[in-house]
């Protein structure tokens, strides 16, 4: 089969939501190749602890890549232990100047329970609005719900399970097998 005709790898829904002193991040565990889904239950969000502080960690795009992005974040962290934010600025300048990385196709949320940043491979570190942020396939869904669910008296995990349940409705690369890791400062 050409590269052209190769149907691509779909799949991921990771939704960070900030609410009460917590952040919980949640994704689906759908992978799907082309229109068939090739396994239901990977496991696509991580808790990492370099240097003793815990950081959660959910991604989207290939797994290969998202896992040499998760090494290379761990390292940061170690070198600068529990400065979350200056670690995702130096991933994310390796990221956008090496020749290696600039090859990789996937996208990171990171916590570590008072701050979420969105980690992309165009050299951004995003901290989102309104507490909420989501990647992958199923992203804008989980966003738009998480965003509308902040308005009740919902908890941080309640607006992160029911708006990824929204988006596995809606999104047929998003399943409703959960990961959802909660952390907090």
């Amino acid at each position: 089969m050409a590269d052209d005709q190769f149907p691509g790898w779909h799949g991921t829904t990771i939704l960070g939501v900030k609410r009460g002193g917590k952040v919980v991040i949640a994704g689906d565990g759908q992978v799907s190749l082309g229109q068939t889904v090739i396994k239901g239950t990977a496991r696509k969000v991580r808790r990492l602890s370099p240097g003793g502080h815990d950081v959660v960690c959910g991604f989207a795009g290939s797994t290969a890549d998202a896992f040499t992005l998760l090494e290379r974040l761990e390292a940061k962290l170690e070198a600068t232990p529990g400065q979350l934010q200056r670690a995702a600025v130096e991933l994310a300048k390796d990221w956008r100047t090496d020749k290696y990385l600039q090859k990789l196709e996937a996208m990171l949320i990171v916590s570590d329970g008072s701050e979420i940043y969105v980690i992309t491979g165009a050299g951004d570190v995003l901290e989102p609005e309104h507490d909420v942020a989501a990647i992958g396939s199923g992203g804008n869904f989980a966003l738009a719900a998480a965003r509308g669910l902040m308005e009740t008296d919902l908890d941080a995990e309640g607006i992160a399970r029911k708006a990824m349940a929204i988006a596995a409705d809606i999104c047929v690369y998003t399943n409703g097998n959960l990961t959802v890791e909660t952390i907090e400062k």
